[in-house]
C-alpha cells in the first residue's frame, strides 16, 4: 500500500464516522483501522505522521487525553493526485534527514537528537578537561633547591638604586661585603640589625658563611639589598624548610618604597613655601 492509498483510506474512514459536518473525532476510532498493518504499511503511516497533517488523529491512547480535529466536507478522492505530486520528493527528503532508513536500503544516518548528544559529551569532556587543568593549576609549586658545585646558594636583592649579589654556604656566620669585614663596611647598628634579619628569621645564625658584592644608592639602600638577597639565598638553598618563615615575615619581598621627586613650585615633594598674606 503506498502512501497515497493509505492517506486516502484513513480519510474515508473517518468521513464515514462523522455524522454531520464539523464533527469531532477520537484517534481510538481511527486507531483500530490499522491494528495490524504490513511492513510497508507501517512505514508508510510514520511518514504520514511526520508529513505532520492531521497529526492528532494518529496519537495513541495510552493514557492521556482524547485529542480530535475539526474536519471540513471536501474532495477526499483518488483522482485528486496533483496534491502529491510535489510533495513526494519532499517526503523521501525528510525521511532521510530525519534518521530514518529508506525503503531502498540505505545507509541510516544521525537524526538531531543524536547530534545533540555528541555535542553534549563534547562539552563535558571540554568542562572536564578544563576542570582538571584548574585543579593542576591551584596546586602549590614545587619548589626544589638550588645548589652550586661549590655548595653555595645564590640570591640577588634590590633596594631603592642599590643592588646586591649574595652566596650563601655551610660556615662558622662570617659575613664578608665587597671584601671587607662587614662590621667595617656598615657601621650603623640599625644597617647590620637589618641584614641580620633573614637569618634570624630562619633561625640559622653562625651555620652559613655569607659572601656579598653591592653596588649603587646609599648604606640605608645597600643594607636593604643584602638583606633581600640573603633571604632568597636562604629560599634557594633549602626552600621546604627556610621559606615558610621568610614568606611570613614578607622578606622575600623587595621594597618599593623609593624617595619622591620634587613637585614645581614646592620646596621639596610635599612641602610649600611659607604662606604670607601681604
Amino acid at each position: 500500500m503506498s502512501f497515497k492509498s493509505l492517506h486516502n483510506t484513513l480519510i474515508r474512514h473517518t468521513l464515514n464516522s462523522i455524522k454531520r459536518p464539523g464533527s469531532h473525532v477520537h484517534a481510538s476510532s481511527v486507531l483500530t483501522s490499522h491494528r495490524s498493518l504490513s511492513s510497508e504499511e507501517t512505514s508508510a503511516l510514520f511518514r504520514f505522521r511526520r508529513s505532520n497533517q492531521l497529526s492528532h488523529i494518529l496519537n495513541d491512547d495510552r493514557g492521556k487525553r482524547p485529542n480530535s480535529v475539526m474536519l471540513f466536507p471536501g474532495d477526499y478522492q483518488d483522482d485528486a493526485e496533483s496534491m502529491w505530486d510535489d510533495d513526494e520528493d519532499d517526503y523521501e527528503a525528510s525521511e532521510t534527514m530525519g534518521g530514518y532508513e529508506s525503503d531502498t536500503g540505505g545507509e541510516q544516518t544521525l537524526s538531531e537528537t543524536d547530534h545533540l548528544i555528541e555535542e553534549l559529551r563534547r562539552r563535558e569532556a571540554e568542562d572536564q578537561a578544563q576542570r582538571a587543568k584548574w585543579i593542576e593549576n591551584s596546586l602549590p609549586p614545587v619548589w626544589k633547591s638550588e645548589i652550586d658545585e661549590r655548595g653555595r646558594a645564590y640570591g640577588r636583592g634590590g633596594r631603592k638604586k642599590a643592588a646586591a649579589r649574595v652566596w650563601i654556604q655551610p660556615g662558622f656566620g662570617e659575613v664578608t661585603v665587597n671584601k671587607k669585614s662587614f662590621v667595617d663596611y656598615f657601621p650603623r647598628m640599625s644597617d647590620r640589625d637589618l641584614i641580620l634579619q633573614p637569618l634570624v628569621a630562619t633561625e640559622t645564625c653562625g651555620d652559613f658563611d655569607v659572601q656579598v658584592m653591592v653596588q649603587g644608592g646609599g648604606l640605608t639602600g645597600q643594607a636593604g639589598a643584602v638583606r633581600h638577597g640573603l633571604a632568597h639565598a636562604l629560599n634557594s638553598y633549602n626552600p621546604d624548610l627556610y621559606r615558610p618563615p621568610l614568606k611570613r615575615l614578607g622578606l622575600l619581598e623587595r621594597d618599593a618604597r623609593r624617595v619622591e621627586r620634587k613637585k614645581v613650585g614646592h620646596k621639596k615633594a610635599r612641602k610649600s613655601p611659607q604662606w604670607v598674606r601681604r
